[in-house]
């Protein structure tokens, strides 16, 4: 018997139509979401290559319309390179590598990850401009919680919301059940990643996606219910949705306004 993989399987998808069924190409992703590179591995085959493109394609999009941004602004000022089935880490889905500035996707087991990753390029792009001082290598989810993030621009200051929401009691001096859950769960597991300030932010990014009522892509942000990890409580996360949706919102009409 022949076991189609996950790729093949095909992923659940409620949202506008962006290509009208036209096949694009990594290219056009490349060149529509302001990739600086664009990379796919060489045991990826051809009708892989137009399986995925679609389904990376109609994924970023997706994304972009939630978070009401010119799809160009999802490369990051040009500066986020993007690879699938290639430079990977075994036993991983996905990851962001700080230092290439790379999202790589698995080429069968990537897909539902995108959110998250995208969120550790963004929060990673971020802290080189709300935290210029600090080491490019540093997350601004890592750097909030170290550091001041002085609210001398709207945009900062619901970023600042953002994080708070996440990391902190509404009262803002106490951790929140979220961070004290995943602490808990390090601890209890010898580890450090659940609690880790990056994972901690991607995640709640990743739920906020995942709970739109009008896009939903499993491509892009899988089932979260059944992944095993630990996410915000409603509270939680209905604060930093908003805090989200505030900043992004305002985010878009700036490069919107400068056809950026």
């Amino acid at each position: 018997m022949t076991v189609r993989s996950r790729l093949k399987r095909g992923f659940y998808r409620h949202g506008p139509d962006y290509r009208f069924d036209d096949q694009v190409d990594f290219n056009d992703i490349r060149d529509t979401f302001g990739f600086r590179t664009m990379v796919v591995g060489k045991w990826v085959n051809k009708e892989e290559r137009f399986i995925s493109a679609n389904l990376i394609y109609d994924a970023l999009a997706d994304l972009a319309q939630i978070l009401q941004l010119p799809p160009s602004a999802i490369g990051l000022r040009g500066k986020l390179n993007f690879a699938f089935g290639h430079g990977g880490q075994q036993n991983v889905q996905a990851h962001y590598n700080s230092r290439t500035r790379t999202l790589a996707l698995a080429k069968n087991a990537g897909g539902g990850a995108l959110a998250h990753e995208w969120f550790h390029a963004f929060d990673h792009h971020i802290a080189g401009l709300v935290f210029p001082e600090h080491p490019k290598s540093y997350f601004a989810s890592k750097l909030w919680l170290e550091h001041t993030l002085v609210p001398s621009h709207p945009l900062n200051l619901a970023l600042n919301q953002f994080y708070q929401g996440v990391f902190l009691e509404p009262s803002g001096k106490n951790a929140n059940h979220y961070v004290q859950q995943c602490i808990a769960y390090d601890k209890h597991h010898g580890q450090y990643y659940m609690s880790m300030p990056e994972e901690l932010a991607a995640r709640c990014f990743e739920a906020c996606i995942a709970h739109n009522e009008q896009i939903i892509n499993h491509f892009l942000v899988s089932d979260i219910s059944g992944s095993g990890l630990i996410y915000p409580d409603s509270d939680t996360l209905i604060t930093c949705n908003k805090a989200l949706n505030n900043y992004f919102s305002q985010l878009g009409q700036l490069l919107f306004a400068h056809r950026l």
